[in-house]
């Protein structure tokens, strides 16, 4: 008997030993050298043994059994995050365990541009693949998501401040509304927009639709406060706005059809957007607008105008009184087609695109705004 434990006692030292040699290798030695990165996603629930068995099946680790090991050794079997990670077989079961403990998730990089509707921020997270259609442009019409994100409206059209974001897979689109929305307000209190709001005597929801108009007809920087301020002088005129980009959004609401160009029926398409059949403000925020398009609403240029017609290259030609504004049209738009302002045509047959406005012209009334803006000129 003692002549077994003799013999056998070193063989049992020697298979422990090699049993921990190999685990130690399983557990920090990477599967190969070389080898292309891999996108895996684990779902939410999902317990250790189970990630770890889908990284030995992707070929990420040798042993999902030294993983484990790894894992107790570091008190993280219960640490990991779910999500999509990009690992690649060149890295260490202690590398990869990093991975999922910090949580280092695939992060996609998606830009808003300046002046996109919901629809079109709802298209692009889709085409990123992050979301379903339609899923976004929900939770922004949800009223309880509203209502946490302190936004009184039907939407939250204006409120999704443009810029580059990081975000992930796992993300729902409720998440990512929150993360722009909250944006949105990082950027409002840094600037300290409110102040100048309450200068003015209107409301948060004002300035942004005002802005989210002057960034669909800006196309130059430097020209916003100018737009600002044709639109502030009308309003206190109590002249339409007969802001084309806000029939376009009333139709886009009502169909989800972008048209292309409008007709003379879509002028006078009762919408609660168009302000060519109704006078103020639209309903609400026609598309997201930036930094700079908040500014030029809240500080408008100090001038007189009333009118800007497009001077096809990217500027715009303003005018005080409507003659000035027909001979603009008549120099700039004649190539186009575009005819001085008359009395808008009957027929609802007309093809006439928008080159061709009507212009409607009442007394001066009492509006918010600012009040050191001039007024403009009434056409009666």
């Amino acid at each position: 008997m003692r002549i077994i434990r003799e013999f056998w006692l070193p063989v049992l030292l020697y298979l422990v030993f090699l049993s921990g040699y190999q685990t130690w290798k399983e557990c920090t030695q990477p599967v190969s050298e070389t080898g292309t990165n891999k996108i895996i996603l684990i779902p939410t629930g999902s317990t250790f043994s189970s990630a770890a068995q889908l990284l030995e099946t992707e070929g990420l680790i040798k042993s999902k059994r030294a993983f484990y090991c790894l894992a107790w050794w570091e008190n993280a079997t219960t640490r990991i995050k779910a999500g999509e990670y990009e690992l690649s077989p060149t890295q260490s079961p202690v590398e990869i365990l990093d991975y999922l403990v910090q949580g280092k998730i695939r992060q996609y990089m998606v830009t808003i541009p300046e002046g996109y509707n919901l629809f079109q921020i709802d298209a692009l997270l889709a085409n990123a693949k992050l979301i379903s259609s339609d899923s976004f442009l929900n939770a922004a019409r949800d009223k309880n998501i509203l209502r946490t994100l302190g936004i009184k409206a039907d939407s939250a059209e204006g409120y999704v401040y443009p810029d580059t974001y990081q975000l992930t897979k796992d993300a729902t689109a409720r998440e990512m509304l929150r993360t722009f929305v909250n944006h949105f307000r990082e950027v409002w209190n840094s600037e300290e927009f409110s102040r100048r709001t309450e200068e003015l005597g209107v409301q948060i929801h004002d300035i942004v639709t005002i802005a989210s108009i002057v960034e669909k007809e800006a196309m130059r920087s430097r020209e916003r406060p100018l737009i600002a301020c044709v639109f502030w002088n009308r309003m206190k005129k109590n002249m339409p706005l007969q802001a084309d980009p806000t029939v376009h959004y009333g139709i886009l609401v009502e169909t989800k059809v972008k048209k292309r160009r409008l007709r003379w029926k879509d002028l006078r398409k009762m919408t609660p957007y168009n302000t060519y059949v109704n006078r103020g403000l639209p309903k609400g925020p026609i598309s997201n607008p930036g930094k700079e398009s908040i500014r030029a609403a809240l500080y408008p240029s100090k001038k007189d105008y009333l009118f800007f017609v497009s001077r096809n290259n990217g500027t715009h030609c303003f005018s005080r009184t409507l003659a000035e504004h027909n001979r603009a049209v008549n120099q700039y738009q004649r190539r186009r087609k575009y005819r001085p302002i008359k009395k808008a045509p009957t027929d609802s047959t007309s093809t006439q695109t928008t080159e061709t406005k009507s212009e409607k012209h009442t007394q001066d009334d009492t509006k918010p705004g600012p009040p050191d803006l001039p007024a403009g000129e009434s056409q009666n």
